[in-house]
């Protein structure tokens, strides 16, 4: 076995870690079914599934059915006595005791991982609710989300009433139109909208706020999930659910310390940002506001990163000092960092989730977000429901059903924002968004021809549409670099270059992330916007691909190639806190130019233009999360290079990580 298994590395099969685990394996007990067990669990880890599923269809490596099923035949052990052989060795156990590997149901697991998802499990499911005088917190938070009229009279000042009643129906959430006397709603706003005759009008049981709710369910709980799609507004409820909280906590003479983490400097910086210009608007004390962070740094920063080791300083032997932890960008995160994350915090501390569930999950083993929000959406338990509808004043038997279900712990503890406030129905990033989401294929051929001004597709095929993406891609770069040449500020310089940026979904070939950094950067130097000299010249971006904790400088960073008054180059790069730093090249960890990004490394960023490109030919990297999450990295305006066929065949390809998560938590 394990001469097929080294072939198999020689092909490019399998890694060269997945044979060597297979070799150790082998050393502990020359069993061929163990070392071929052993092999692809290693290699599953590799793809980012936290065990091997030995279910009747699996299969081995990635491989067609037939060939996995040549290879199998080698050890001649049918597949339905697999578990029963490999629970008969001493090296696969049950986790009652350290081994090597770990049988669990039908799930074979290394043990650590099998230990991360079992101590993510224990930790939701202990999770309750939180004290709370529910008559304060109504008062709090009818305040914190006071409908806006002065703002709506704004919005609709000078449009037709068709558009009145859409603009009113967004921003004050109605949820019940029928009933409502229109004419004199109309007339109320076009008169200055007079609030209390607005209220009157438009009463709190004809609408239903769903941040309002998130806020009032994270307050209820000692762990919540807030989970939304780009612009339905995760950071600004989380803000006014940190002011809710420093509110009580500063009644009881007890404010509470609060910390906010991403998983990437970027996703740090943005949530900073945010942050920000939430807490602007909010409606509380002086007090309450400057007791609330504006500042975000990364998890591996919170935790205190050990060089050389995997593990943290902060852990369960060391606690963190916090009593309420926001928590970014959680798609992003893997099993093992989740876990770690989990067993460093106070048994006293609050936890909240923010994330898209329906973007790509982490690079590493795991789909925690993804599983917890798969396993919460049961329903709301009876207490639950009825404790919401008494915070918000929203009724939510018909949206909200309640589950007949023994333990709420996990779906008590997740709202889903679905109101985008930036992609509605007049947005083309919107439709399409929702349309590869729901895997409509009819939704997503009429898109493009709705007239939809936020969106264009072109072939990638012809080779006037590939220069045209190259032109694009050369003329949304050139403000950036003429303000290089113009001695800018670093600040301005990466401001300019965030606002575009070309993403795809492979690393090699003219459609990947090589071939677009090429060509592009010969078209800059064509036109004379950049001179290339080397490996380093003034303009170059670069992305970091590997953390180096020493710097402050995280996988996922950007910065610009600049040349200082000295006549050195530097990189400038936007730090968490506002700050700009820059930088040697020769300082630098791995970094690629950055011209073109994988989807991959997007998460977390925004940017107002967007150019995204898949390839010609169907690869199974190419998902549903993945297209999604590109579409979503556009803020303003999004040109998708790729065939149709492509996108339908993504929007029916869901990505599946073999967890056990899920069905630990829905136990």
């Amino acid at each position: 076995m394990l001469t097929q298994l080294q072939l198999l590395e020689q092909q490019g099969i399998i890694r060269a870690l997945d044979y060597q685990f297979a070799k150790l394996i082998h050393a502990m007990n020359p069993d061929p079914l163990l070392t071929l067990a052993a092999a692809n669990v290693s290699f599953e880890l590799g793809q980012g599934n936290v065990c091997m599923t030995l279910a009747s269809d699996f299969s081995i490596f990635g491989l067609d059915e037939t060939e996995s099923a040549q290879l199998m035949d080698t050890i001649a052990i049918p597949k339905e006595q697999w578990m029963t052989n490999l629970k008969n060795t001493q090296v696969v156990g049950e986790g009652n005791e350290p081994t090597p590997l770990v049988l669990d149901s039908e799930c074979l697991y290394l043990y650590r991982y099998w230990e991360y998802e079992c101590n993510i499990a224990r930790f939701l499911k202990s999770r309750s609710t939180e004290a709370l005088d529910a008559d304060e917190a109504r008062s709090m938070l009818q305040r914190l989300f006071k409908r806006d009229y002065p703002d709506i009279a704004q919005r609709c000042k000078g449009k037709s009433e068709a558009a009145q009643k859409a603009e009113l129906i967004k921003w004050l959430d109605i949820e019940s139109i029928d009933g409502l006397d229109w004419d004199a709603i109309l007339d109320s706003v076009n008169q200055g909208a007079d609030p209390d005759t607005l209220n009157s009008l438009i009463p709190e049981s004809a609408c239903l706020n769903w941040q309002k709710i998130a806020a009032a369910l994270a307050a209820t709980r000692s762990f919540s999930v807030i989970s939304g799609g780009p612009g339905t507004g995760k950071t600004t409820t989380v803000t006014r659910l940190l002011a809710l909280l420093t509110e009580l906590g500063l009644k009881r003479h007890s404010p509470p310390d609060i910390k906010l983490v991403a998983p990437t400097g970027k996703a740090a910086a943005r949530l900073t940002e945010s942050i920000g210009g939430a807490l602007a608007k909010i409606n509380c004390s002086e007090t309450v506001r400057e007791m609330i962070p504006t500042q975000a740094g990364t998890l591996h920063r919170l935790l205190g990163v050990i060089p050389g080791k995997t593990g943290f300083i902060h852990n369960k032997n060391n606690r963190l000092h916090l009593d309420i932890l926001v928590v970014d960008e959680a798609s992003m995160i893997d099993l093992p960092l989740m876990s770690h994350l989990l067993e460093a915090l106070p048994d006293h501390a609050r936890l909240i989730l923010l994330g898209d569930r329906d973007q790509l999950s982490s690079v590493e083993a795991g789909s925690v977000l993804g599983d917890i929000c798969a396993a919460a959406s049961f329903g709301y338990s009876n207490e639950q429901r009825n404790l919401l509808e008494r915070l918000t004043g929203h009724d939510l038997a018909k949206r909200e059903p309640t589950q007949a279900k023994t333990n709420h712990a996990v779906s008590d503890s997740l709202c889903l924002l679905r109101k985008s406030y930036r992609f509605d129905a007049h947005s083309g990033i919107g439709n399409l968004a929702k349309a590869v989401n729901n895997n409509d294929h009819h939704a997503l051929k009429s898109v493009f021809t709705s007239g939809f001004d936020d969106i264009a597709r072109f072939s990638i095929a012809t080779n006037p549409d590939y220069q045209q993406l190259i032109q694009q891609s050369v003329e949304s770069y050139r403000h950036y670099l003429e303000l290089i040449q113009q001695k800018r500020e670093p600040q301005h310089i990466l401001d300019a270059f965030s606002r575009f940026q070309v993403l795809c979904a492979l690393r090699e070939g003219p459609y990947g992330l090589s071939g677009l950094n090429e060509a592009i950067e010969n078209a800059l130097q064509q036109k004379g916007l950049i001179e290339v000299s080397g490996q380093w010249y003034e303009g170059r971006p670069v992305l970091i691909t590997r953390n180096d904790h020493g710097l402050g400088l995280y996988n996922g960073d950007i910065g610009i190639t600049i040349r200082g008054s000295d006549g050195q180059l530097r990189i400038a790069f936007q730090l968490p806190y506002q700050q700009v730093r820059q930088f040697l090249p020769s300082r630098l960890p791995e970094h690629e130019t950055v011209f073109a990004m994988t989807i991959h490394k997007s998460q977390g960023s925004e940017f107002a233009n967007v150019v995204m490109v898949l390839p010609d030919k169907d690869s199974p990297i190419i998902t549903r999360e993945l297209v999604y999450t590109g579409i979503t990295r556009a803020k303003s305006k999004l040109t998708l290079f790729a065939e149709m066929d492509i996108l339908i065949k993504a929007a029916k390809s869901p990505t599946k990580r073999q967890s056990g998560l899920y069905q630990r938590l829905v136990q």
